[in-house]
């Protein structure tokens, strides 16, 4: 079985089994879907709220905080007020991430939607390394600048580790 510190040492992908994860319970991990600027429908960066619903694509985001699943919570990157949603969305707690086709969203843009922070030492109210997977290889990469590519399978962990999956399983459609 391969660990953190063989993937650090340079191995090349994850190829073991993922293990059952609890989800994370109370508050630290319910974090809301929209900030006030997603719910008035306010450009975040150069992300714009748009009515209407263009061709998108999915990637799948998994976020492990202190070896517990942090769920993405639905609504991300929707404006029930506005009557709009930005480029990058999610519209069940399931992990899909929904983006406009050519977009060229990166979980950076996950994040600034979600009202959440993101750095090489933070996943939303966690602290601490975080380490990133891409379809089970290891992301040397700033973690912002990974792409919300259709069917990727993203990985994000803080706090332990969690084997990550190589891939994920996308609805028909």
């Amino acid at each position: 079985m391969r660990t953190l510190a063989v993937l650090a040492a340079g191995a090349a992908c994850v190829n073991v089994a993922p293990v059952p994860t609890p989800i994370g319970n109370g508050p630290r991990y319910r974090l809301a879907a929209a900030p006030a600027v997603v719910a008035a429908g306010a450009a975040i960066g150069r992300l714009r709220c748009s009515p209407g619903d263009a061709s998108r694509i999915e990637a799948h985001v998994e976020l492990f905080a202190d070896k517990r699943a942090l769920l993405l919570p639905t609504g991300i990157g929707v404006s029930r007020q506005g009557g709009c949603s930005y480029p990058v969305r999610t519209e069940a707690p399931t992990g899909v991430v929904q983006t406009v086709a050519g977009a060229k969203a990166t979980v950076a843009d996950l994040f600034a939607v979600w009202g959440q922070p993101l750095s090489a030492d933070r996943i939303a109210g966690f602290r601490g390394p975080v380490h990133a997977w891409v379809g089970g290889c290891p992301w040397t990469g700033s973690v912002g600048s990974i792409p919300l590519a259709r069917h990727a399978e993203i990985v994000l962990e803080v706090g332990g580790y969690v084997p990550p999956h190589r891939s994920f399983i996308f609805p028909p459609g």
